[in-house]
């Protein structure tokens, strides 16, 4: 059987008609028109607008639309089975393609997870193994260590201080020792040279013994004794200056801690000595039985 497009052809001419009046009377477009006529199927339109064109071409030029439909079938079926074949190609290639990406993106989700696990794991090793050797190094470290019996640095605490300088039960007052004293002063009265002397003598500081600075014992402090020949109680008066605390010891008894702040007065009485300690040893005025007493060092300085 003779190809559609050559039959078309030969009937057109046969009626001595043009392209362009078929074209006219099929209200198709001149190129596809000729394309079918060439039997270029690759310029039509899909399957279903071209069979439109080939009922259309039929009846302009009378013929009958089935077997024109029949000849088309048979010219252009190879082609369109071809085209089908392509497209369900095309369909199933761009499934592929969606499936791969989304393969790649799960195995990309996959190995970052991976990496931040190991990343995870590693860092808390790292750290757990960080804790131990610094623990190790501790241990030998904190079991070498001297412990201090006197904390030289001026901002220790009060309460601190006074847990150092707790007298031992075993010790009389009258044998405690003075520790590292950097400041002692001690009041001593020379006896009265004649029986005359009364009640009334007033105790003095005597300058710092050198012997006594920077001793060590349990009841470290500065000393204020009074005379032998004096009777009756001492009395201490210490006002502040500045802000600082004053740890009292009064005739070897238990400590007392007081932090002073500048314009306020405190008052101790006893009967033989008061050992004193000062955080601020010039923010400190100190009176015995109401004499004056020297200053027992700088401002800001630890006096013991």
């Amino acid at each position: 059987m003779e190809p559609i497009g050559e039959f078309f052809k030969q009937v057109r001419e046969t009626k001595g008609l043009t392209i362009d009046e078929v074209a006219s009377k099929t209200r198709i477009r001149t190129d596809f028109v000729k394309a079918l006529e060439d039997g270029n199927f690759a310029k039509l339109p899909d399957q279903v607008f071209a069979r439109g064109f080939v009922r259309s071409y039929a009846r302009s030029l009378g013929l009958d639309e089935e077997d024109a439909i029949h000849r088309f079938a048979q010219s252009a079926g190879t082609y369109y089975d071809k085209q089908a074949e392509r497209e369900r190609l095309r369909v199933r290639q761009a499934e592929e393609e969606r499936k791969r990406q989304v393969n790649r993106k799960a195995v990309a989700i996959a190995i970052g997870l991976a990496v931040l696990t190991l990343i995870f794991l590693l860092s808390r090793e790292q750290s757990s193994l960080l804790v131990r050797r610094s623990s190790t190094e501790a241990s030998p470290s904190s079991s070498k260590r001297p412990v201090p019996t006197t904390p030289e640095t001026q901002d220790a605490p009060p309460s601190k201080l006074a847990e150092e300088i707790l007298p031992d039960p075993k010790t009389k007052p009258s044998e405690s020792p003075v520790v590292a004293a950097e400041a002692r002063v001690e009041h001593n009265v020379e006896p009265a040279a004649k029986p005359a002397a009364t009640a009334s003598t007033t105790p003095a500081l005597a300058a710092p013994s050198p012997s006594s600075l920077g001793s060590d014992g349990p009841l470290g402090g500065i000393s204020l004794e009074g005379s032998s020949a004096a009777e009756g109680q001492l009395a201490l008066e210490l006002e502040a200056i500045e802000l600082s605390w004053v740890v009292v010891q009064i005739d070897g008894g238990s400590p007392q801690e007081v932090l002073l702040r500048p314009g306020e007065k405190s008052t101790w009485k006893g009967q033989d000595q008061f050992t004193l300690t000062l955080g601020n040893a010039g923010g400190v005025k100190a009176e015995l039985n109401g004499v004056p007493q020297k200053p027992f060092g700088p401002s800001g300085k630890v006096a013991r």
